[in-house]
């Protein structure tokens, strides 16, 4: 995918709908995780995860099926952002949250949950922490 993808062009955070400044800070998040995951479980690691994880997250939102088309690139999270930009902020946040829990568990059921909550935690505290161990009070 080319970098003059009209996704990858950040919306002024000023001038963006919820739903565009919940995907930015969404891929981003994704985009930290690439580069601190890469290195240890590979870039395509990564990448196989990341579009199992779409796979997976595809029942509670079909809307994603979009972000799987066409040719993917590890590293090309600008189809997941224009999706997002694409619905409503509460489905945004909502796919948000449900896509990076199911890969924590696609990645502790291979490494196991201590090394993938230390991995995790380290590149994204809030996004990556077990839901169990929160404290939402």
């Amino acid at each position: 995918m080319s970098n003059d993808s009209p996704a990858l062009h950040m919306v002024p955070t000023t001038d963006a709908t919820p739903a565009q400044r919940a995907a930015i800070e969404a891929v981003t998040a994704w985009r930290r995780t690439d580069a601190s995951l890469s290195p240890i479980i590979g870039r395509r690691g990564v990448a196989m995860l990341y579009k199992r994880s779409l796979h997976l997250a595809r029942s509670a939102h079909p809307w994603l099926a979009k972000v799987l088309e066409g040719e993917w690139q590890p590293g090309d999270f600008a189809p997941l952002q224009a999706a997002l930009e694409q619905q409503s902020q509460a489905e945004a946040m909502a796919a948000i949250e449900t896509l990076p829990r199911i890969f924590h568990d696609q990645l502790s059921g291979l490494i196991g949950l201590s090394l993938t909550e230390r991995l995790l935690r380290s590149s994204q505290p809030d996004l990556f922490s077990d839901p169990a161990a929160r404290d939402d009070s």
